[in-house]
């Protein structure tokens, strides 16, 4: 369970994010809507740690991470795509998601510095960033550089990291940015099968309606900062509210 208690950040006399109380239970696939400027890619710096909270309180698994640094959070089971792929571009696609595995796996495959140790060891990373490219249909492209991948294979393998990373909530910032009409498909894929793990939650901020629409269990919309409506999707799209924070639709002067 990942919860957020009143979580508050202000920036001078802005407040860019107004007391959030929300849950996110595993199994579920949470949208996260609202106009430019709501509050919504703030809010993730938030929850994965990328700023400090002016206020309030994170907690994954009862452990409250409030102060804990990224690499706490990511450790502790917060996984976290950005707008923008987040990837070492000279190094191959093998090798990036090679790094995301032993960085998950380091603390379990230290026995000591010998010879067998450190081969077995290599193996096993090896064969398991395999397995992950293989699931992500990028195992033909793992001896290349990934500077010279096209944007949507960047962010395929951003999605490869993640999956390294093995994180209890997958957390997604509007995953098909930038993507043709072609690409997006294939990471909306990857997203439904991950949503398959009902051991997992995934929390996905999306300005695309018939995304949402298709892969959320619930939405919660954010406007000014300020959660204005959370659930099901049907009732939250109806809601005036939204219409007005979401669509920009003004409401009629009294």
């Amino acid at each position: 369970m990942l919860q957020t208690q009143d979580l508050t950040v202000r920036f001078g006399g802005h407040v860019a994010v107004n007391a959030v109380s929300c849950s996110f239970a595993p199994g579920t696939l949470t949208a996260i809507v609202g106009p430019n400027g709501a509050g919504k890619t703030t809010f993730f710096n938030l929850v994965s740690g990328q700023i400090a909270a002016s206020s309030g309180s994170v907690h994954l698994n009862g452990v409250d991470l409030s102060h804990a640094p990224v690499s706490v959070r990511t450790r502790a089971g917060l996984g976290r795509a950005f707008q923008l792929t987040n990837l070492f571009p000279n190094l191959t696609v093998l090798e990036n998601v090679r790094l995301a595995v032993q960085a998950t796996r380091s603390g379990a495959h230290r026995h000591g510095l010998n010879l067998w140790s450190i081969w077995s060891d290599h193996r096993a990373l090896t064969e398991r960033a395999h397995q992950i490219l293989q699931d992500v249909a990028m195992a033909h492209q793992q001896e290349v550089l990934v500077s010279s991948l096209p944007h949507g294979d960047q962010r395929k393998l951003e999605v490869a990291l993640l999956m390294a990373l093995e994180p209890q909530v997958f957390m997604f910032d509007e995953p098909t940015a930038g993507m043709s009409h072609d690409e997006a498909p294939v990471i909306l894929n990857l997203i439904r099968a991950l949503k398959k793990d009902k051991s997992k939650t995934i929390l996905l901020v999306e300005h695309k309606m018939d995304v949402v629409r298709e892969l959320a269990d619930r939405i919660i919309v954010l406007h000014n900062g300020t959660l204005v409506a959370d659930g099901d999707p049907a009732t939250v799209i109806a809601l005036p509210v939204v219409q007005e924070a979401y669509l920009g639709v003004a409401k009629e002067a009294a």
